[in-house]
């Protein structure tokens, strides 16, 4: 299977994929500091996982949190793992800290279940 999360190198990256997103855009944040470290490994596969199931109607982008520090200021991020839905730009719901694969689906699903203008707040955790 192929590996659909996009992995930008650096900040500037990260802005091109955006620039260019036709579509809503999963950002997961990454550390790779010991603290973080192990959670994310665990986020790893289930974000590769999402980005499998929502081919075509989402694009994944797994960026490390010391390499795009704009972004990280810009959605608040504050630790690892931390998830961004992003529309057109603008942070739509946001989460911190490790998820289960059915807590994972269920704050990508939120965005669906929107009404077309109105958008979730950042800050809410999924259901």
């Amino acid at each position: 299977m192929a590996n659909r999360v996009q992995r930008p190198h650096e900040e500037a990256e990260f802005e091109f994929i955006l620039a260019r997103a036709d579509m809503p855009v999963l950002a997961y944040f990454y550390g790779v500091w010991p603290k973080a470290a192990a959670a994310c490994k665990e986020m790893d596969a289930l974000v590769r996982e999402a980005a499998d199931v929502h081919q075509g109607r989402l694009i994944v982008v797994r960026a490390d949190i010391a390499r795009c520090p704009g972004p990280v200021r810009r959605y608040g991020v504050t630790g690892a793992p931390s998830f961004v839905l992003i529309d057109r730009g603008e942070a739509t719901a946001a989460w911190s800290g490790p998820m289960s694969r059915t807590a994972l689906g269920e704050f990508i699903e939120r965005r669906d279940r929107s009404e077309p203008g109105h958008r979730a707040p950042a800050d809410d955790p999924p259901p």
